[in-house]
Parts: structure tokens; C-alpha cells; sequence
């Protein structure tokens, strides 16, 4: 492999401009992250009192101390909640990631209890879900730090409901895989939430704060009149003696924690200590704030890009002089090999055909393969369809569907038509996919699709006689722009989990890292499936 030499000029005051309009946007993200811990912080005066952490200080304490942790869609719900941007609180009520336990990669989710009292929010139930997907094909043991007041029945949902119950199949299906799910009853789990621990493998539960039943002391006495107490129904002390839903019981939640850290230990699990001393990038990555035009329409270098997350900064080109508008490449990140696909304009012909051809090279190596997201779409025009363009993209998408190497998809800046999904967008299962503050994602941009309505119009006007009025064409113009901008932003699409987070260009190498790392590990890991799940004795 050779470096890259770059044409890059950091000084130039365009690249400033783009780099403070970046700076702003996390600005903004980290804004609307800080929101969810400062929503959740202020129930911390009820949980001192009640003894107990706050889920964010629970998570601490369960992960290794000065580990990677990987937070995953920390925009869920985003816009969903209220329509006000200064007032959503994203996060979907539930905190989630992949970080280290006793020496174990580990998919950690817990519920944000300062937060209603941890009730599952539309969005909530949809993330979980996404992540016990990634666990589940990561081969990640799934811990579970379970404090819910259920769904909220005011804003009861039957499409909520009936979904809900893909929840506790994914749990199901990951003992059965032989993934361990671990989980400590910090609080409250009721109705459904009960089956949480009920098809968890090991729970912990909380003296005098775990509740698990299906019905609590309200709606029993509603549904059969019958009065018990909480800890008669559900308690920490009757489950852990009488019933044996819970194996351990822990005095409060520190113990709690020490008890999930020990059992994950003795899981014989723990992932062997990296021995890579790979060389980092020669080029700076302070340069991917500013390496992407405000105009995503306007041609970039993304080599620049990945000579900025690859060790040494070196990489082999495959096929650098056919379908030069499609970069196919191979390198290294912390010493794991790994083919690049990216765009430096829309997928043409020689493009598809290409990445069709790099894609089946890396499966043949045995190489995951990530995506840089940069395309306005495949080709369009006579000279294009008359070349096969359809058949040409649909051979790239077919290699895409059908890879056999773990696939990750950052969006780095447009994501427009069908270039999403040559490019392995969400539809297209990528183990992890992220986004860049500035990236876009649309079925084409919001000009393009107000200029093809405003053409439709006028030809459908013509066909009766009537001549357009200009202000009302502007007017649906704008609108239509606005409605697509507005969509397409990356906030927007994260709020809704099409991606598994925005993250930091400067951290798209560590990114990268710590999930071929994931998918390494996946690899290595020798499961041992049953036919059912680990089931309740």
C-alpha cells in the first residue's frame, strides 16, 4: 500500500467556514444529548432519597473504567415527542451501547428512569429492538439494567402494544442462541415489562426496590378484587425465596452492579487483550469537519476521508482508472484489514460494476467492507439507461444484499435515491450504520423533487388550458423544498433510527475500531445454541 498525498488545504477560508458550521452542529448535538442527562438528572433528589443511582451512574459503574464506549442512537425520538425542537428530549427514554464489562464486549441497555419514570416511549420500544438486533448478530451478551413504569396508558398505542412483543421474542431468541441476557431489576417492571427478567438467564433483583408482576396491586384489585401488597405480588425477597424469578439479591444498586459485573466475569467470556500497534493516520483528523461542501451536490475527493481514518494513511486502489466516480479501496484500522466503498459523484455503469466486482474480492478475502456515503444517486440520461444502467445498479445491490463480510455504512454527506441503497443504507441490514451532523438522506434532493412536482403541475394545467399562476408555483416550490430539507436532515433521520447514531467526523476511526472490533469478536466467539431459550426453573 502507498499513502495518500493530499490536495486537502486546511487554511483555506472556505474549509474554515465549513469547519466552524461542523463545530456548530455537534454543538447543537451534543445539545440535545445533554438535554436527555440533564431531563433525567432532575429526579436525582427522589433517587438519593430512595436510596438508589440514576440509570447514567449505573451504566458507569458497570463498565470497565477508561474502556471505549460506544453510545447508540442517542437522537432516538428526536422531533417525535413534540414537534418543538426546543423542547424534545431524544433518546427514547432508554440508554443504550456497546462497551466493556469485566473484560467482556457487551451490549448494555438500561431504562432512563429519571425520565417518567422510565415508561417505554414509542421510539424506545424501536430502539431496543435495533439493539438487541446488533447484539444478536454480534454474538454481544446482553445486559440489562430494567427499571420501567411500563407503557404510559395515556398515550396507550395498540400498534405499541402488539409490537412490544417483539421485545421478548429477540430475548428469547438470544438465550437461545446462546448469548447471555443478564439483568438486574433495579425497580418496577409490570405487565409485559415482567417478562423482561422472567426471559432473562440470570436476573438480580434490589431489596425493596425490585417489582416484578403482572399485575400490580391497582389493577388487580380492579380485575379480581383482590388486595396485596407490592412485595406480596412482586418483591425482590418473595421472587429471590418463593417464586425463583430472581437469582440474586442484591442490598442496593451498587451491589447490584458488582453482582452483574462478577456474573459477566465468570461468563469466560472476556476478549482477548489486543497485542495491534498499529500506526495511526499520518493526516489529521480535525480535517473531516471540513472536507464536505455545504452544496452536496459539489465534487469531493473521498479519499481525502478515508486517508484520514486508516493506518499510515495508506491504501491500494482497486480499479483507480475505471469508474473513477466510484473508489473502491483497501486498508487497514488498528491493524484489521478492510475494503472501502465511496463516491466521488453518482454511481455510473463502470461504477456499479466495479463495486460489484470489489465487493465479491472482499468476500473472497473475507473482509468486512465500509461504505462512505456520498452520492446523489445511480446515473440517470439516454446515454446511461441505453448502457444498462438499471441492470448494472441492481448487480451492485445484489452484491450488497449478499455479502458474507460484516458491512458498516457511515453517511458522511448525500444520500440521495438509490445511491442509498447500492451504498448499503438502513435497508440493506449494515452491522452498524452512522451519520456525520451534515449528512443528508432523501430520494432526492429537495429542489430536484420540487422542480419534478412544479413540472408535473404545469403540464397537467396545460392539458385544460389554464396558464400557471407564478406566485402559487413558488409558492408550492418552496414549500415542497422546505418539507424535503427538513427530512432529510440528519437529526431528523437519526430521531426516527435510520441510523444508530450521529456521531463526531473526528471520531469516525475510533468508530470504525471499536466495531470491526465487535465483529472480529463475533467471529472468534464459539456459541453454544439450544433449541429454547434458558428457561426459568
Amino acid at each position: 500500500m502507498t499513502a495518500f498525498a493530499s490536495r486537502f488545504n486546511a487554511s483555506a477560508p472556505d474549509v474554515q467556514r465549513r469547519r466552524s458550521a461542523q463545530l456548530a452542529r455537534l454543538d447543537a448535538l451534543r445539545a440535545l444529548e445533554d438535554r436527555a442527562a440533564a431531563a433525567s438528572a432532575r429526579s436525582l433528589p427522589q433517587f438519593e432519597k430512595r436510596g438508589q443511582l440514576l440509570p447514567r451512574q449505573r451504566v458507569a459503574l458497570l463498565l470497565d473504567a477508561g474502556t471505549p464506549w460506544l453510545p447508540l442512537a442517542t437522537l432516538a425520538g428526536y422531533l417525535q415527542d413534540t414537534k418543538d425542537p426546543s423542547k424534545s428530549v431524544p433518546g427514547g427514554g432508554i440508554l443504550a451501547g456497546i462497551g466493556m464489562v469485566s473484560g467482556v464486549r457487551c451490549m448494555v441497555v438500561a431504562s432512563d428512569s429519571g425520565i417518567e419514570a422510565g415508561a417505554i416511549q414509542p421510539m424506545g420500544l424501536d430502539k431496543i429492538l435495533r439493539v438487541q438486533e446488533i447484539a444478536l448478530q454480534s454474538r454481544l451478551p446482553f445486559v440489562h439494567l430494567v427499571e420501567s413504569a411500563g407503557a404510559n396508558l395515556m398515550r396507550y398505542r395498540v400498534e405499541g402494544f402488539v409490537h412490544g412483543g417483539s421485545l421478548f421474542r429477540n430475548l428469547a431468541r438470544l438465550s437461545a442462541a446462546g448469548i447471555p441476557v443478564i439483568t438486574v431489576q433495579h425497580g418496577s417492571g409490570t405487565a409485559g415489562g415482567a417478562y423482561m427478567p422472567g426471559l432473562s438467564d440470570v436476573v438480580i433483583m434490589v431489596r425493596g426496590r425490585s417489582r416484578a408482576f403482572l399485575a400490580g396491586p391497582p389493577l388487580l384489585k380492579a380485575a379480581t378484587g383482590e388486595i396485596a401488597t407490592e412485595e406480596e405480588l412482586g418483591g425482590a425477597e418473595m421472587h429471590t425465596s418463593i417464586s425463583g424469578l430472581g437469582e440474586y439479591l442484591a442490598l442496593d444498586d451498587r451491589e447490584a452492579i458488582g453482582m452483574a459485573r462478577a456474573i459477566v466475569e465468570a461468563s469466560g467470556w472476556a476478549n482477548p487483550a489486543s497485542t495491534s500497534a498499529a500506526p495511526g493516520p499520518t493526516l489529521a483528523a480535525d480535517d473531516l469537519l471540513a472536507l464536505m461542501p455545504d452544496d452536496l451536490r459539489q465534487p469531493v475527493d473521498m479519499r481525502e476521508v478515508i486517508a484520514r481514518l486508516v493506518d499510515g494513511s495508506e491504501l491500494l486502489e482497486f480499479k483507480a482508472r475505471y469508474g473513477m466516480a466510484t473508489v473502491c479501496a483497501q486498508a487497514r484500522i488498528d491493524g484489521r484489514p478492510v475494503g472501502f466503498i465511496t463516491n466521488n459523484g453518482p454511481i455510473d455503469v463502470a461504477g456499479a460494476n466495479k463495486a460489484a466486482h470489489f465487493i465479491q474480492w472482499m468476500c473472497q478475502l473475507g473482509h468486512p467492507i465500509v461504505y462512505l456515503q456520498n452520492t446523489t444517486g445511480f446515473m440517470v440520461g439516454k446515454d446511461s439507461e441505453q448502457g444498462g444502467m438499471i441492470k448494472h445498479g441492481s448487480k451492485m445491490i445484489q452484491a450488497v444484499a449478499n455479502a458474507t463480510v460484516p458491512q458498516i455504512t457511515i453517511q458522511c454527506g448525500a444520500s440521495f435515491g438509490a445511491g442509498n441503497y447500492g451504498m448499503c443504507g438502513r435497508g440493506y441490514a449494515p452491522r452498524f450504520l452512522f451519520s456525520w451532523p451534515g449528512a443528508k438522506t432523501a430520494v432526492m434532493g429537495g429542489e430536484q423533487a420540487a422542480r419534478t412536482m412544479q413540472i408535473v403541475t404545469e403540464a397537467a394545467l396545460a392539458r385544460k388550458g389554464i396558464t400557471p399562476d407564478p406566485a402559487e408555483s413558488q409558492a408550492q416550490f418552496d414549500k415542497i423544498v422546505a418539507m424535503f430539507e427538513a427530512q432529510a436532515d440528519a437529526f431528523y433521520t437519526s430521531g426516527l433510527l435510520l441510523d444508530d447514531g450521529v456521531i463526531d467526523p473526528r471520531d469516525t476511526r475510533a468508530v470504525l475500531a471499536l466495531c470491526l472490533a465487535t465483529c472480529a469478536d463475533a467471529q472468534a466467539r464459539s456459541l453454544h445454541p439450544m433449541q429454547f431459550g434458558v428457561a426459568r426453573m
